[in-house]
């Protein structure tokens, strides 16, 4: 029979290296280690490791048995944190996982009500989560993600929060800056700014340039909105950002905001949670209290 320890074996050996190291991480003897896996081969009929050298190299069993404890024991983990904070009295912590790279600013505008109106619920937000969203909810990673582009899955439910318009940046003085709108042959001389996202998840990628078969001059990233403004400010490049955090930054920088295409490029931001978490209120209070607030430059919300 499989138990959590031949999980958290095999997943500490894959981290750590060797059985020694993970011995060591699991507070046990490497003999302990070594007879628990010896007898959990012979129950299955199967060898988890080969020795090659003083490394070990997963069979086809074992990497199956990694699959395995990567999706189990966070979710084991969870569980046995919330089991423990309901005996407790406690809420516990909500984890958010952003999609949304330019959305920070505006996350941090909602959790400051709402950590006042939830004072024993922590916020922990992973804004650097190079992940697939809909994986870390399913796996219980994270409790609700921040996304343009929602995933329909099931067990997973899907809220839109608010409406915005991806916009183009530009320097103050740029040429596009006198224009109504932004044509994709106008940045195929152009330097484009983007944060550090596979072009296939950028917008103005699959939205704008792509169609018209446009590649731009260069394509730079940038992990931070301020240094990217800052380059765009200075005549380094232009950007596409949501509409709202342009126009904060146009107060602050000598910016404009030009509309992409005639029509321009509407979009919107989904709040993404486990259908199994519906009644955790700390949740539906967080997902209220997003829909409900008013940007102070123009977010409109649904």
């Amino acid at each position: 029979m499989i138990e959590r320890i031949h999980l958290r074996v095999v997943h500490a050996v894959e981290q750590h290296g060797s059985l020694t190291a993970a011995a060591k991480e699991l507070c046990v003897t490497q003999s302990a280690l070594s007879h628990t896996m010896r007898k959990l081969e012979d129950n299955l009929g199967a060898e988890v490791w080969l020795r090659e050298g003083r490394s070990l190299r997963l069979t086809q069993a074992g990497r199956y048995l990694l699959n395995i404890a990567n999706r189990v024991l966070p979710l084991l983990g969870h569980a046995e944190d919330k089991l423990k904070q309901i005996a407790q009295g406690e809420r516990g912590t909500l984890r958010i996982g952003m999609e949304c790279h330019p959305c920070y600013q505006w996350l941090l505008k909602v959790v400051s009500p709402f950590l006042d109106a939830w004072p024993d619920v922590d916020v922990d937000v992973k804004q650097k989560f190079q992940f697939g969203g809909v994986g870390a909810l399913l796996d219980y990673e994270i409790d609700l993600l921040v996304t343009p582009d929602p995933f329909y899955k099931s067990g997973l439910c899907f809220n839109p929060v608010f409406d915005y318009e991806l916009v183009l940046v530009v320097p103050k003085h740029h040429v596009l800056a006198t224009r109504r709108y932004a044509q994709e042959e106008d940045l195929r001389d152009q330097v484009l700014l983007t944060y550090p996202v596979a072009t296939d998840r950028l917008d103005i990628y699959i939205q704008f340039l792509n169609p018209a078969g446009v590649v731009p001059k260069h394509h730079k990233t940038s992990e931070t909105t301020e240094i990217m403004l800052q380059m765009v400010a200075c005549d380094r490049g232009v950007a596409a950002l949501p509409r709202w955090l342009a126009e904060e930054y146009c107060t602050k920088l000598p910016l404009s905001v030009v509309r992409l295409g005639k029509g321009g490029i509407a979009k919107k931001i989904y709040l993404g949670t486990r259908e199994s978490d519906g009644e955790i209120e700390y949740l539906k209070a967080f997902t209220d209290l997003a829909r409900s607030y008013k940007h102070p430059m123009g977010v409109n919300n649904v």
